[in-house]
């Protein structure tokens, strides 16, 4: 999901893959730069072609090709001087056929807050901030930017909370960011969101729903606790914007080695009484992962090399399973190619990326095979992106191929 953008600097502002778009949408507000509004805009639309056949809940077969406006967004930031900023990111997701509403009315067509915060300066390289914001802990791909993957999209299990703690990955908090020389941080503090995407109700000594404050209260289990680290040891990366860079095309030389976690005290509940003497009693979700990016040329003809693994544990309490989230280990990985030529002109990427998700739950293991490739036409402000996938999860099974088209300014 999800949120993200190109990596920014403060001035000037500098596009992956395409030097047309210096500065960008920018309004300059002072003779030296230092005053300013910069606008994003991008879009990211899909057509799904599924090579098994389904059936819709009146058991009618469903067209194996489908439409999908994936992302619609626009983000807005400005300073009044090095020391302020102030963000603000909005959009909606995946409108297709089963979120398009009569009259645009409905909640699957309506925009949405992805974001919105204010941050202070201290010093140089440190900052304090707080709103809803997309400073994540965890991993470099939970705190992922949609603009610049090399993969179609995120490894879905990498947002490892979306929708349970926060709102589409973002949490309302305060956080600090910076760096000491090489090493960069993130943490924040955060409240838990009293809704979730879980809505089970907990079972006499079943699994785990997340449901902590909603169910124990704010005291208990109101607030979430996040970091994230790395260790940059080539090119250093802008860290003014919280969305990580998924690669660079050969415009920096990367090797960041992360670590992060993730901590909600009492936030999943399981029920310890029978049906009728409930004893509800909190758990916490701790999860933590380390990772490693490396991103380089190859040489000053435009080809370039991108790779990145990520290996996690998550632990939401006792057996717990829901959709693309359960406590377990995941590991994932992806690496891809930059074909040789110009930067303005069009460029091809293949790669690979490959998932495995272990759960207490169940015997099975998820497993997910991506083969696909990227035509940058500038860069990644005009690029298709073709992908076949396959998962497998026990008896289910998937195989589908996806073209996505995105354009951003």
């Amino acid at each position: 999901m999800l949120c993200g953008l190109l990596l920014l600097v403060y001035h000037p502002i500098k596009a992956q893959g395409f030097p047309n778009y210096d500065g960008g949408f920018k309004f300059q507000l002072s003779d030296d730069g230092s005053k300013y509004l910069r606008i994003i805009s991008w879009v990211q639309g899909q057509a799904l072609y599924n090579f098994d056949d389904t059936l819709d809940s009146n058991g009618n077969e469903n067209s194996q090709l489908d439409f999908n406006l994936r992302r619609a967004r626009i983000l807005i930031y400005s300073q009044l001087n090095r020391d302020f900023l102030i963000v603000t990111h909005f959009g909606l997701n995946n409108l297709n056929s089963n979120t398009l509403s009569p009259l645009g009315t409905g909640e699957g067509s309506q925009l949405f807050f992805h974001g919105a915060w204010v941050e202070y300066s201290y010093g140089k390289n440190h900052a304090l901030g707080g709103g809803l914001h997309y400073f994540n802990g965890i991993s470099r791909l939970n705190s992922q930017s949609t603009l610049n993957m090399m993969t179609l999209d995120n490894h879905r299990q990498a947002w490892a909370t979306l929708g349970l703690s926060d709102q589409f990955g973002r949490h309302v908090g305060i956080f600090a960011k910076g760096r000491f020389n090489k090493l960069q941080y993130r943490v924040s503090v955060n409240e838990a969101s009293l809704s979730t995407l879980d809505v089970r109700t907990p079972q006499p000594g079943g699994e785990a729903v997340y449901g902590g404050r909603e169910l124990l209260g704010s005291k208990e289990a109101g607030k979430t606790i996040a970091g994230y680290f790395d260790y940059q040891f080539l090119d250093e990366e802008s860290n003014l914007l919280p969305y990580k860079v998924g690669t660079y095309l050969g415009e920096k030389r990367i090797f960041n080695i992360g670590a992060g976690f993730f901590y909600h005290p009492s936030g999943s509940v399981i029920d310890n009484g029978t049906t009728l003497q409930p004893e509800l009693a909190g758990e916490d979700v701790f999860i933590y992962a380390v990772d490693a990016f490396y991103d380089t040329p190859l040489s000053d003809k435009g080809n370039a090399f991108s790779a990145y693994a990520l290996f996690q544990v998550a632990d939401y309490g006792r057996d717990y399973l829901l959709g693309p989230y359960g406590t377990g280990s995941f590991f994932c990985a992806h690496t891809g190619y930059v074909f040789k030529g110009e930067i303005t002109r069009r460029r091809y990427q293949p790669y690979l990326s490959y998932e495995w998700q272990s759960y207490d739950a169940v015997d099975d293991n998820r497993n997910s095979i991506g083969i696909g490739i990227n035509a940058y036409r500038s860069g990644h402000h005009s690029k298709f992106t073709l992908e076949y996938k396959n998962d497998v999860f026990g008896s289910t099974k998937s195989n589908y191929i996806i073209l996505q088209a995105m354009i951003y300014l």
